[in-house]
């Protein structure tokens, strides 16, 4: 593993002709390149070396160049001076993470093949086997250390086209050796984004649980499906026990609940239930058993999932009433009122309300209480989707106001791979009613359900659900969950809340660099930020316009130079700003200071 100074430059003119060039004693260690913007090719400069042999090709993004990989050897290169660029910063992030020549199998297990292990190979105790995975598992734990050492980058990143040189993709004729799938590996790793990383803000699911991951690595090696009880006892059982869980903290007794791939197909699950309870006909003889149109309503900040179900259930996205937020973001219950009374009077029947706990962007919490009062009025299902903001039910703290009245819901998608932090995918759905699940979906297909079996079959959980096979996602999510304790995961919410509000307090301590857009309720935080030509402008729509600018330009030198990621998006009040999410239990205070100060020192020319 070789680290090396990284630099950003700027092109502000021409390339001379020349590549001989006047040297200065800015010393890096590196080699760097850039496209000339007169005809287009790459021009390295190199004063000892032959560049050819020891950089590996990038693309650029927009105007911006940047040091080039150390392919082999460790080479003191000094920085050219000229008039085509100058340099913009600078960091000391180490150049490659995995080092791919490291993970060596020995002479006689590197030249077997997959024939030549378990299962093919009949053995209960099989060396090579055990070699094999032993070598995966050293590559595995190292990336762990890896993405957890704050002197990384986060990523490489390289543009598709040369993305596809690096890698060997194509599927061969013959297998290749062992020895090519702990590189293939290795090499998968190297240029994966560093998800885990402490300074990874990009996403609503960031952070890396090693204890959630080891379930999942139990999990994969136990390769069980979840349709029945007959072939996954133990996690089946703690399917129930942790569900059961759930339920109680929503505030239910009862009810019924089940995993399922993601936050989409969970909000799926609860409008399929909501109209198979309000028209139970639906289900044999579709449409036509339907007294009218249906009509839903949602947040106009909602997940686009919710309109999509719309789609892909028949109703129409036309059917999907978006309501007006405020300006925080929140559902106006008036508004909900309101658009209801229109629909009755077209004579459509609206039948299903969605509100949101945590939306995507501004992290919003719909007013619970006051939605699930016009549900009451209007006898309209109740859904309400904590996909995100879910993990909060676990604080005695920040639980109220933003889930007051939850138990009145009919049904909530939460997530536990979001806030929660437990390793992709881990998404359920809960209902108030019992049986309400298998009632909708159940097919009774023979050959998996039948009805004469050894054991209780209510355990048996295939034909509650519209996919069939089932991942176990349980067992990362159980283990997770012991190794907190209920407690300790309403504190682990509490410190990621308490971290947000301390950028929301840095932001405002650097009010002249910083926008804070809204005081948030979750873990993200909102903001613009403000290079130094705009500094002391009044702020106004024309000021946001240009600030919307920024963002995309700082988020290519944060890709380019690997030391940060975090999101950014406009919404339909304001262009583009920027989105920071805290969901991973690695971010620290100073992690936050360093990122407020990266984006400062990569829109230092801006």
């Amino acid at each position: 593993m070789m680290a090396a100074a990284w630099t950003i430059f700027t092109i502000v003119g021409e390339n001379p002709e020349s590549r001989s060039q006047d040297l200065n004693d800015d010393v890096i260690d590196g080699v760097w390149e850039d496209r000339n913007p007169k005809n287009g090719r790459r021009e390295p400069f190199c004063s000892t070396v032959e560049c050819s042999t020891t950089i590996t090709a990038r693309e650029n993004v927009g105007q911006y160049g940047f040091v080039s990989e150390i392919s082999s050897g460790s080479v003191r290169i000094q920085r050219v001076q000229s008039k085509w660029y100058v340099p913009v910063t600078k960091t000391d992030r180490k150049m490659t993470s995995i080092n791919v020549e490291k993970y060596k199998l020995s002479d006689k297990t590197a030249k077997l093949t997959a024939k030549d292990i378990i299962p093919v190979v009949q053995s209960s105790d099989s060396a090579e086997t055990r070699e094999f995975l032993n070598k995966i598992a050293e590559l595995l734990v190292d990336y762990v250390n890896i993405q957890n050492d704050r002197k990384e980058k986060i990523l490489d990143f390289h543009h598709p086209e040369d993305m596809k040189k690096l890698l060997s993709l194509d599927i061969p004729e013959q297998a290749v050796t062992l020895q090519q799938l702990v590189k293939d590996c290795a090499m998968t790793l190297k240029y994966q984004v560093k998800t885990g990383h402490p300074h990874f803000f990009n996403q609503l699911s960031c952070g890396l649980d090693v204890v959630s991951m080891a379930g999942e690595w139990l999990t994969a090696t136990a390769n069980t499906n979840m349709f029945t009880y007959e072939i996954a006892p133990v996690f089946i059982l703690m399917e129930n026990v942790v569900l059961s869980k759930m339920r109680k903290i929503i505030g239910w007794d009862g009810g019924d609940s089940i995993l399922a791939p993601g936050g989409s197909i969970s909000n799926l699950y609860a409008f399929l239930a909501a109209r198979h309870k309000m028209f139970p006909d639906y289900k044999e003889h579709g449409a036509r058993a339907l007294p009218g149109e249906l009509v839903m309503f949602t947040s106009d900040q909602c997940h686009y999932s919710v309109k999509s179900c719309a789609a892909v259930c028949g109703l129409g996205t036309d059917n999907c009433v978006m309501v007006p937020s405020d300006e925080h973001g929140r559902l106006i219950p008036a508004e909900l009122e309101r658009l209801i009374l229109e629909r009755k009077a077209r004579g459509q029947i609206p039948f299903f309300v969605n509100a949101t706990a945590g939306t995507t962007v501004l992290g919003a919490f719909d007013p619970i209480n006051a939605v699930a009062d016009i549900c009451e009025k209007y006898k309209c299902w109740f859904h309400v989707d904590a996909a995100w903001g879910g993990g909060l039910l676990l604080s005695t703290k920040y639980r109220h106001p933003r889930f007051t009245g939850i138990e009145r819901c009919d049904s909530i998608t939460w997530n536990p791979h979001k806030l929660m932090g437990a390793l992709l995918q881990c998404s359920t759905i809960h209902f108030k009613e019992d049986g309400l699940l298998i009632s909708c979906n159940q097919m009774s297909a023979e050959y998996l359900f039948m009805t004469d079996k050894l054991y209780d079959i209510s355990y048996d959980t295939g034909d509650k659900v519209i996919q069939c096979g089932r991942h176990n996602d349980i067992f990362k999510l159980w283990l997770q969950w012991r190794s907190k304790g209920t407690e300790g995961f309403g504190k682990h919410m509490d410190h990621l809340m308490e971290l947000a509000q301390y950028e929301v307090k840095r932001i405002k301590q650097q009010s002249d660099k910083f926008h804070l857009i809204m005081e948030p309720e979750c873990v993200n935080v909102s903001f613009w930020y403000i290079p130094k030509r705009l500094r002391g402008v009044p702020h106004d729509a024309k000021k946001e316009q240009e600030l919307a600018k920024i963002c995309p330009i700082i988020k290519s030198r944060m890709m380019q130079s690997g030391t940060l990621m975090v999101g950014y998006q406009p919404d339909d009040r304001r262009p583009n700003f920027f989105r920071s999410i805290i969901s991973s239990v690695a971010v620290t205070e100073a992690d936050v200071d360093f990122m407020l100060n990266e984006i400062d020192r990569l829109g230092q020319d801006l």
